[in-house]
């Protein structure tokens, strides 16, 4: 269990120092999508269990998470694919999926601050999303 947890937290540290190692791995493939911004409430999520995503990771305030509308888990936007998006630092990770109704959307993550959402409200923007130097992708 320390094991996995010091690995993550390494993880943790190597994303938010710098972009550099990263963008020696990964194409970044370029995307316009409508973006929202979501919270962790159980009236804007689930009434059971608020705080969990649709893959089952806890989601708590800070951490930099996105969902994506199901029709970008089939372009490549699938669990855990690295996210960096228009107007904000560092790089998001894809941890929850919205509901079969929208398409070509991401829902940013921003935490319990309903004002921060509702001020960000809904916006056009260019993501960029990582995959793999060595992987095969077709863009359509």
């Amino acid at each position: 269990m320390i094991k996995r947890l010091s690995i993550a937290f390494i993880l943790v540290i190597a994303f938010s120092c710098s972009d550099k190692p990263v963008d020696d791995k990964y194409n970044w493939i370029p995307l316009q999508v409508t973006a929202t911004a979501y919270n962790s409430l159980p009236y804007q999520t689930s009434y059971e269990h608020p705080a969990i995503t649709a893959w089952g990771d806890s989601i708590k305030p800070g951490v930099k998470w996105i969902a994506v509308s199901r029709d970008l888990l089939k372009k490549g936007l699938s669990y855990n694919t690295l996210v960096k998006i228009d107007t904000f630092d560092g790089i998001y990770i894809v941890k929850d999926k919205m509901h079969a109704r929208w398409r070509n959307r991401i829902d940013i993550y921003m935490g319990e601050d309903v004002k921060k959402a509702k001020e960000w409200g809904r916006r056009k923007l260019t993501i960029k999303y990582a995959v793999k130097k060595d992987s095969l992708v077709i863009i359509e």
